[in-house]
């Protein structure tokens, strides 16, 4: 069996775990700290916080902007449900904004109409008209609905997704963001080693840096980078830092690392209603192993890309991923669309495929099709396109030429 992805895990990782085994610290400690600072670096960040996951960052994103019981984040569909899921741990909502045609991020254009025909704005901010839209059964507004004294559907933030590592279009979004006076979040669990420009081209840097506020990454084995579970937040502003430390501990002033180091006894004390969202010593053991070979990992995967891109170009029926002016993909998803010609429903291309022992994946899911946050409001049409027509390929460091052949060959015999 070809399986869609693997992890690229070697001997030396299991040293590196080994060794965080051995020294005593296996929660959160010193591997921690070296695995957050060489992060940063790697993205250009001035601060790099690790928590136990992507969905715990997205979590802590939206608390450090703001986001607050009855406001709306402006999301997309088009993305793994935790994306969405992440507003409602603040008591909030999402509404989806649809993906680019022929695309898998943002529009820029949706955005822009959202921001200009359904809200209002005022001297207290922007807000949703159609509140009363989102009162579905397991909406945390519903709670607050009938309050009198509380106004819901204040445009708190946007999360802005990187999906699949295909940098979207962080210029204009940020453009509108600032206009409209709203944080803007960048869920990157995708976006290790991929680069975007926000100068037309002219310079290009690491998605991460960030651009909005804050940048969000998983190291989900399904992702490029690889702890097991995990994640990380990257932020210039101090402030966020501060408060994602705070919050990931519990709410503990003062981490253990510094009381272990400290030459006088230290009494800890909670400040705030904290959370366990932090990262193990020896998963950033594993991060930093990971870290070292990431340049090789982005450089296979770009040669999988090319390869898949020129041996697929003669297949009529397939549309392939382009990479966007202002975007240098990280390449760890290869998706194709099957076009209205194409011979075979996504599915019947999936079994073929699985037939001949090639494990693929349908395109992104969809959250507004899944039970929590199913309505009839939502009219998202690129969004259910995208999720109807993409089929993901298999693309990981240790596949071999030989494996990719057998991959194009089984499409082409379609």
């Amino acid at each position: 069996m070809i399986p869609i992805t693997k992890p690229f895990l070697t001997e030396d990782e299991v040293e590196l775990a080994r060794q965080a085994i051995l020294s005593g610290w296996v929660t959160q400690g010193p591997r921690v700290k070296e695995f957050e600072d060489k992060f940063a670096s790697f993205v250009g960040a001035k601060h790099a916080c690790a928590v136990s996951s992507c969905t715990t960052a997205l979590h802590l994103a939206l608390l450090a902007v703001g986001v607050r019981p009855g406001d709306i984040v402006l999301t997309v569909s088009h993305s793994f449900i935790a994306t969405a899921n992440s507003a409602r741990y603040c008591a909030a909502e999402p509404v989806f904004v649809d993906v680019e045609k022929d695309g898998y991020n943002m529009c820029p254009d949706h955005l822009e109409k959202i921001l200009t025909q359904e809200c209002l704005r005022d001297a207290q901010g922007l807000w949703y008209r159609h509140v009363k839209d989102l009162l579905s059964e397991e909406s945390p507004l519903v709670s607050m609905a009938g309050d009198p004294s509380r106004r819901l559907g204040r445009i708190a933030a946007i999360i802005a997704v990187h999906q699949l590592g295909f940098p979207c279009q962080m210029e204009r979004i940020l453009t509108l963001a600032k206009r409209f006076n709203i944080p803007v979040i960048e869920d990157a669990a995708y976006g290790i080693g991929s680069e975007i420009s926000v100068d037309q081209g002219k310079t290009f840097e690491k998605i991460g840096k960030p651009h909005g506020d804050i940048a969000c990454f998983s190291f989900h084995p399904r992702k490029i980078l690889v702890t097991g579970e995990g994640g990380m937040l990257t932020t210039n502003d101090s402030a966020h830092d501060s408060f994602f430390r705070l919050f990931r501990h519990q709410g503990m002033g003062v981490s253990d690392l510094a009381r272990h180091q400290a030459n006088k006894v230290i009494l800890e004390e909670y400040l705030v209603t904290g959370f366990n969202y932090r990262m193990s010593d020896i998963q950033a053991s594993i991060g930093l192993g990971q870290l070292k070979k990431l340049p090789l990992l982005l450089a296979k995967l770009k040669e999988i890309a090319a390869f898949y891109a020129d041996a697929l170009s003669k297949i009529s029926w397939l549309q392939l991923p382009s990479q966007a002016p202002y975007a240098i993909n990280n390449w760890g998803s290869f998706p194709v669309r099957l076009t209205p010609q194409a011979p075979v429903t996504q599915e019947q291309c999936m079994q073929r495929l699985l037939d001949r022992g090639i494990a693929t994946r349908p395109g992104v899911m969809n959250a507004h099709r899944q039970k929590p946050y199913r309505s009839s409001i939502w009219n998202l049409p690129e969004t259910e396109k995208a999720r109807d027509t993409t089929i993901l390929l298999p693309a990981f460091y240790q596949i071999t030429k030989e494996e990719l052949c057998s991959v194009v060959q089984a499409i082409a015999e379609i």
